[in-house]
């Protein structure tokens, strides 16, 4: 599917431009604390040519053999800023809030395709699972988004907790 830049994209969104538009597909997580799970994911950044994307992302946890829902699982919201840092390089920050009662900021770098993240401040509720940290890639990969988010939580290291593969809707 061809994918067209629109014509009110802010300059300073060049080096994630990539990311607009709705993606979907599978995934698997995998954490000390928890039991492996297989997921399906829609995630959507959306501009309207200021210079930020609205993200939004849901996803539900499925049989690992049928394909077939098993029940909602997360859903996080934010808003991805990226500021020109010279050609097709960018400074990003991405501000997300999560269903489960954490808010992160994440800062890092966009090009070529990938966008690599780190957490630089983290916010909980007092119901919120204890959260230290994360780590996030993004990546363009034959037209496909790929991800891969790290966590540091509940006295856990920081390591692999989720991956998938999402095209393009």
């Amino acid at each position: 599917m061809a994918f067209e830049l629109p014509s009110n994209l802010h300059p300073d969104m060049g080096p994630v431009a990539w990311m607009l538009g709705t993606w979907r597909g599978n995934g698997h997580g995998d954490y000390p604390t928890i039991d492996g799970f297989e997921y399906r994911e829609e995630i959507l950044f959306q501009q309207d040519g200021r210079p930020f994307f609205h993200y939004m992302a849901r996803a539900e946890i499925i049989n690992a053999e049928t394909g077939e829902k098993v029940r909602d699982a997360h859903q996080e919201t934010g808003f991805l800023r990226c500021k020109q840092t010279g050609m097709g390089v960018g400074s990003v920050e991405f501000v997300l809030a999560h269903n489960f009662g954490i808010v992160e900021v994440y800062v890092g770098n966009a090009s070529g395709g990938k966008l690599e993240i780190v957490t630089d401040a983290i916010g909980v509720t007092a119901t919120a699972k204890a959260v230290q940290g994360g780590k996030r890639l993004y990546g363009n990969v034959e037209g496909d988004l790929l991800y891969a988010y790290d966590m540091a939580a509940m006295g856990q290291e920081l390591q692999p907790h989720l991956w998938a593969r999402l095209q393009r809707a």
